[in-house]
């Protein structure tokens, strides 16, 4: 086995690992609480190689805007997808765009980008 074959080896490898951990490895995750004021909540919520918080927990009965502070230029996430709400919102078209959540019962809305690869969910409590 010659030297290029052992590497080639060693990057299929590590490669594979890589691919694992991404789609099974247990990855943590953010919760963010809106801010409470003056009647409404507010939470933010950073798109930059994913949604951070990916959590955010709304008071159940106060009108909710979830603002989208889009800093990444990845066309993956360029939207955001609520499929529950019906929302779809290009993030590319102003830095921050916001989405109203209802608040009216407790539940959870699940978003994503618009590949479905990057996720994160708004739970009313």
């Amino acid at each position: 086995m010659g030297i290029s074959q052992i590497i080639t080896l060693v990057v299929a490898i590590l490669l594979i690992g890589f691919i694992l951990w991404w789609f099974f490895g247990k990855h943590t995750e953010t919760v963010g609480i809106a801010n409470v004021g003056q009647g409404s909540q507010e939470a933010d919520i950073v798109v930059k190689g994913g949604y951070s918080p990916s959590t955010i927990v709304l008071k159940q009965g106060v009108p909710a805007k979830v603002n989208f502070d889009m800093q990444d230029s990845t066309a993956c996430l360029s939207h955001v997808v609520f499929e529950q709400l019906g929302v779809d919102k290009d993030l590319t078209k102003q830095k921050v765009t916001t989405v109203d959540i209802p608040t009216d019962k407790k539940g959870t809305y699940n978003f994503a980008c618009g590949m479905d690869m990057f996720h994160g969910k708004v739970i009313v409590k």
